[in-house]
């Protein structure tokens, strides 16, 4: 800031040095000869206002052609409203700008310092909301890119809900329990985001662990059976039914079943329900943690 005053302060010296010197050679020339300068000056200064005024009126047709066809372009791409009207008034703002530096320096007005004055002020209210701007930043990329969009069911920031807003600092999360939660946009960038929205189709995973000793078999195909009685359950991929470990007190069963993302929790819990309900109808035992405990006399 000391340098940019500093660059003023010599910029209106300069300048007044300017005006004294042109006083001066006025004074010392005859009557004739200054009339001539002046009336030439102000010819000159006159044909410079006009060329400013014509720059100012195509500028300003142009900035609102640029405007209209930036607008045409958002709709057809079905751009976020937020994010559009940003950057259309931002383009209109930095044109506005271009135009009246370009008018200035018509008229024989030294920009530098103007334009020294600008980055300036721009650095410093960067340093200033560095925060903020990091958000607004996120807010621009989610907008672009996006990752999620509303209604779409995500998990990222230990947070987990629908989306119900995207805006341009921040996101609003709603919860499975009707919680809102407005979680910053920059972080969500730099962090993963799981959404399970994204695709149609989603694997529901289950476990089922069984007593040893139970007919493997038979809880197999009652599996198998609970699985084709479910009509959100699709064919292709084929249902998947197989022994996935050995455990200290059971033997766990493996189901991977595709359905609709739609479809999911809904077939998650059934299920649970059919196996718990059904399977110990087959004989099949659930098992619980024990120890095997051997005396020796």
């Amino acid at each position: 800031m000391f340098f940019l005053q500093t660059d003023l302060i010599a910029a209106d010296s300069v300048a007044t040095a300017k005006v004294t010197q042109t006083v001066e050679q006025i004074k010392s020339m005859p009557f004739e000869d200054a009339l001539e300068f002046v009336t030439k000056g102000l010819l000159d200064f006159g044909w410079d206002i006009l060329i400013a005024v014509a720059i100012y009126i195509v500028g300003r047709w142009i900035v609102r052609y640029l405007d209209r066809l930036l607008e045409r372009i958002f709709i057809r791409r079905e751009m976020e409203v937020s994010l559009a009207k940003f950057i259309r008034s931002f383009v209109r703002t930095a044109l506005y700008v271009i135009i009246i530096i370009t008018i200035v320096r018509k008229l024989g007005i030294d920009t530098s310092s103007f334009v020294a004055l600008l980055a300036s002020t721009g650095v410093a209210i960067g340093m200033a909301l560095s925060g903020t701007l990091q958000n607004f930043a996120g807010g621009i990329m989610i907008l672009l890119l996006r990752p999620f969009r509303i209604g779409d069911y995500v998990q990222t920031q230990g947070v987990e809900g629908s989306i119900k807003e995207i805006k341009l600092f921040n996101t609003v999360i709603n919860t499975v329990d009707n919680k809102l939660i407005t979680l910053p946009n920059g972080p969500i960038v730099n962090n993963i985001i799981n959404n399970f929205s994204a695709e149609n189709r989603r694997r529901v995973d289950l476990k089922v662990s069984i007593s040893y000793g139970d007919d493997y078999d038979v809880a197999r195909q009652a599996l198998l059976d609970m699985i084709a009685a479910d009509e959100r359950i699709e064919k292709d991929p084929a249902p998947f039914v197989a022994i996935g470990s050995l455990g200290e007190n059971a033997v766990n069963i493996t189901i991977r079943v595709w359905a609709k993302s739609s479809d999911y929790w809904g077939i998650y819990h059934d299920l649970n329900e059919k196996i718990y309900k059904e399977l110990p109808a087959k004989g099949i035992h659930f098992p619980f943690p024990q120890i095997q405990v051997h005396v020796d006399k």
